[in-house]
């Protein structure tokens, strides 16, 4: 049997909780605690600690792509819409029917936003950069206003480094 660890972060907009094994990170949530319940152990595989401290410098603005090793569980439909939105690239945005047509399965509008729903790797596989057809912000697992804040962060830091 795997062992399985957790690890919180406390970001800006809430508590995130990192699960993973040695191998690899599984999910990264938020978390409805208000305050970090898993910290750092001994035992805490690198592998978490790593997610910890690129998550840390993702929201300092310091990282805008991850690096660490993760599992998404999903079937093959899932896992290809998942690949596909870590293309969007940081602090840009694309829309469902963006990424059915990236995969060759422009009809999948409703399958794709289904497989978008299902994603545990939340800010690493960037669900938060899918908006509507309309450009209007479509729902977000960590609410609208995480979505929304995430997508201000990243037009901030780039904007930040382009005129710093």
């Amino acid at each position: 049997m795997t062992q399985i660890y957790k690890l919180d972060y406390e970001s800006p907009i809430g508590v995130i909780e990192i699960v993973g094994t040695h191998e690899a990170i599984r999910s990264i949530l938020f978390s409805e605690e208000s305050k970090k319940v898993n910290f750092r152990q001994p035992e805490t595989p690198p592998v978490l600690v790593e997610c910890y401290n690129q998550l840390d410098e993702y929201f300092q603005g310091h990282r805008y792509e991850f690096t660490f090793s993760y599992q998404c569980a999903g079937t093959e439909f899932q896992k290809t819409v998942w690949s596909a939105l870590t293309e969007i690239p940081y602090a840009k945005t694309g829309s469902y029917k963006d990424i059915a047509v990236s995969i060759g399965k422009e009809k999948a509008v409703r399958a794709v936003g289904s497989a978008n729903g299902k994603n545990k790797l939340s800010i690493v596989i960037p669900c938060h950069r899918i908006i509507g057809s309309n450009g209007k912000l479509t729902g977000y697992a960590g609410g609208l206003w995480r979505k929304e804040w995430l997508l201000e962060h990243e037009k901030n830091m780039v904007n930040k480094n382009l005129n710093g």
